[in-house]
C-alpha cells in the first residue's frame, strides 16, 4: 500500500510516518491489490488531541475512520484496529456484493475547508455511481456516517439513505 500522509498544524516527522505506515500497512493482507491502493492520513491537533484520519480508496468501497487521543501513536493505533474491525466485519459482505453487482461505491473527493463567515464550513464533491439500497447501506456503514447520497439503481433517482434513531434505516428520493 502506498501512503499519502500530512499534517495539519503538526510536523510529521520520520518516525510519525514509520509508524504509520507499519500500523496501516499491516492491513494489506486483507486486500486484494494492496500496490493499486492509496491510503490518505492526516494527523492534525485539536485542542489536547491528536487526531489520526485514514481514508483508503478502493475499487468497490472507500474504508474510512478517525480517533482523536492525547497521545498520537495511541490515536494511529486505535484507528488500524478499528480499520482492521471494519475490514473483518464487512469482508464478506463486500465480496457477495462485488460478486452480485457491477456498479461501484460512490468516490469521495478531497473535502475543501471553507474560510467565509457563512455557516458553511466543509464542503464535498461526491462522484454520484448507480447502487441499490443494500449496497448504500453497506457504504454508509464503512464510512462512518449517518447519511449517505447515491443514485439509485432501482428507480434511477437521486437517493438519501439515514439512520434513524431507533436503529433502522430511512430513504429520501427525489423526483
Amino acid at each position: 500500500m502506498k501512503f499519502n500522509i500530512h499534517g495539519s498544524r503538526v510536523k510529521v516527522t520520520p518516525s510519525i510516518k514509520n509508524y504509520i505506515q507499519e500500523k496501516i500497512g499491516k492491513l494489506d493482507k486483507y486486500l486484494e491489490d494492496p500496490d493499486a491502493i492509496t491510503a490518505n492520513v492526516v494527523v492534525r491537533v485539536r485542542g489536547l488531541d491528536q487526531i489520526v484520519e485514514v481514508t483508503i480508496p478502493m475499487k468497490k468501497a472507500i474504508l474510512r475512520n478517525e480517533e482523536a487521543n492525547s497521545d498520537l501513536y495511541a490515536a494511529i493505533d486505535l484507528v488500524a484496529d478499528k480499520l482492521e474491525r471494519q475490514i473483518r466485519k464487512n469482508k464478506t459482505r463486500i465480496k457477495k456484493k462485488v460478486k452480485t453487482v457491477e456498479y461501484g461505491f460512490i468516490d469521495f473527493e478531497v473535502a475543501k475547508e471553507e474560510t467565509d463567515s457563512n455557516k458553511i464550513v466543509k464542503r464535498k464533491e461526491i462522484d454520484n455511481k448507480p447502487m441499490s439500497e443494500e449496497e448504500a447501506i453497506l457504504q454508509m456503514n464503512l464510512l462512518g456516517h449517518e447519511f449517505f447520497v447515491f443514485e439509485n439503481i432501482d428507480n434511477h433517482t437521486t437517493s438519501v439513505i439515514y439512520r434513524r434513531k431507533d436503529g433502522n434505516y430511512g430513504i429520501i428520493d427525489t423526483k
